[in-house]
């Protein structure tokens, strides 16, 4: 089963990327989707207990955490070393699960992938990339978003250069959705020609 990793910095559309590989049958499992559903569940006391005041009726208050994390950025690591470990399990469970069912390839979404290390346990890297000027735009369409936060996140993401440099297949989204579409499609089928040999 190869292990694809994908991912890409803010506003590059990695999301949609994503959504295009689970419509082409590749199962997808999603890190944001992944601590989003923690942040309602097992993650809550521990957050809690590590930011107080950050959670309310049962769930992480992801607004309040932000805003702790703006005034205090060394809490970054804080919050990592709580949420990483649980995504990872539900990772390594999403493995287990696809290759029991015998699927031939399946896509990990990971936003901070290189930054984190994840990409030594992965077979192939997809970068999601596009002209700086798009990223700009969408990001600052988005609700609530300012140029200093986009430039707080943009400072804890490996450069887009450096993502592309190491990538085995760029996925450049700044066309029509089509075209990403086919790009999805290439990958898929360049990886049934030539699969990873496993270790």
């Amino acid at each position: 089963m190869i292990r694809i990793g994908l991912t890409g910095s803010i506003g590059m559309g990695k999301s949609t990327s994503a959504k295009l590989f689970a419509d082409a049958g590749i199962p997808v499992n999603d890190s944001d989707a992944v601590v989003h559903d923690l942040y309602g569940g097992e993650a809550v006391p521990l957050v809690e207990a590590a930011f107080p005041g950050t959670t309310s009726g049962g769930k992480v208050d992801r607004q309040e955490l932000s805003r702790k994390l703006a005034g205090d950025p060394s809490g970054f690591k804080r919050l990592e070393d709580i949420v990483h470990p649980l995504v990872r399990e539900r990772e390594l469970r999403f493995l287990e699960r696809h290759r029991q069912a015998g699927v031939d390839m399946v896509v990990l979404d990971i936003p901070l992938l290189f930054e984190t290390g994840a990409d030594k346990r992965l077979d192939k890297i997809v970068v999601v990339s596009c002209d700086p000027q798009i990223q700009r735009e969408r990001v600052l369409a988005r609700p609530g978003m300012t140029e200093e936060k986009f430039n707080m996140i943009l400072s804890r993401q490996t450069p887009d250069a450096e993502k592309r440099a190491r990538a085995d297949y760029i996925i450049d989204t700044g066309g029509s959705i089509d075209a990403a579409r086919e790009q999805v499609r290439e990958i898929i089928a360049d990886l049934r020609r030539k699969p990873p040999v496993e270790e």
